[in-house]
């Protein structure tokens, strides 16, 4: 009798059996941690897209120290040493290669791919080197396309979409100028801000040409937004970088964008 008690307590079938509801039972609040964060990704998405239209309407040029009264009473400062200069083609182009293949895609690319590698997405690639291999190779294509889209048609709409530091202060206006650098741009020979269509695109690009390239069969158009949204935030992760801890010409954070030293036409006290 005890040998049968043991040998039932030890059935290989039940312990499968208890595993798989084990996993069954963790399967919905995986399901559901992942839907929330989504959801929170667009939501952040919707709200910076929704702040930068109503920004771009207002959008303003350098004022001149010359225009100001000497004897004004307001502590407010103006900008004064500081004048937008448009990149030449050759900087455009040293950012371009310097963005889409430098070491910056390649680290950012390996951590994504490490990330991906404990959650198992997608699970077709499986683990190992093989599996890592594959995830690393497909974010660096996402970044690579995502890259040459902004470039290429922020030539074509003749804007400027690198990154230039707020001449504001204090630490909300700062975060919602890098927030809203996201999907601005720069236009014409002032640098006024304007809404960027290849800056909101180039995200969208780069996972859509992943899901209907070399993604597995079952991903989809859904799919191609969420990776999306993902790849908008990490490039408004980049500009909150550069505007908080940026720390110089000659900086690592400054090879980010090789025209950052330039002045960008915002109100505000100089630093």
């Amino acid at each position: 009798m005890t040998t049968s008690m043991l040998t039932l307590t030890s059935n290989p079938l039940r312990d499968c059996c208890r595993d798989l509801v084990g996993r069954l039972q963790l399967r919905p609040n995986r399901r559901r941690f992942n839907r929330k964060l989504q959801q929170a990704m667009l939501f952040l998405s919707l709200v910076t897209l929704l702040a930068a239209i109503a920004d771009v309407a207002r959008a303003q040029s350098i004022v001149s120290s010359g225009d100001s009264p000497p004897d004004t009473t307001t502590t407010s400062a103006v900008k004064v040493d500081l004048e937008y200069e448009r990149p030449t083609q050759k900087t455009m182009a040293r950012n371009y290669v310097f963005d889409a293949f430098g070491p910056y895609p390649i680290v950012g690319s390996a951590f994504a791919a490490g990330l991906n590698q404990l959650g198992n997405s997608p699970p077709e690639w499986h683990q190992g080197a093989e599996g890592y291999g594959k995830r690393i190779g497909s974010d660096f294509g996402i970044v690579a396309v995502g890259t040459t889209t902004r470039y290429g048609l922020a030539e074509a709409f003749r804007e400027d979409t690198l990154y230039y530091r707020c001449e504001c202060r204090g630490l909300f206006p700062r975060l919602r100028h890098a927030m809203l650098s996201t999907v601005t741009a720069r236009r014409g020979n002032d640098g006024h801000r304007v809404f960027s269509v290849p800056s909101l695109i180039a995200p969208y690009a780069g996972s859509m040409t992943a899901v209907y390239g070399w993604y597995p069969d079952r991903f989809g158009a859904k799919d191609g937004f969420r990776l999306g949204n993902y790849s908008l935030l990490s490039y408004m992760g980049g500009n909150i970088a550069l505007e908080f801890f940026y720390s110089g010409p000659h900086s690592l954070l400054s090879r980010m964008h090789l025209n950052n030293a330039h002045g960008a036409p915002d109100p505000g006290p100089n630093h």
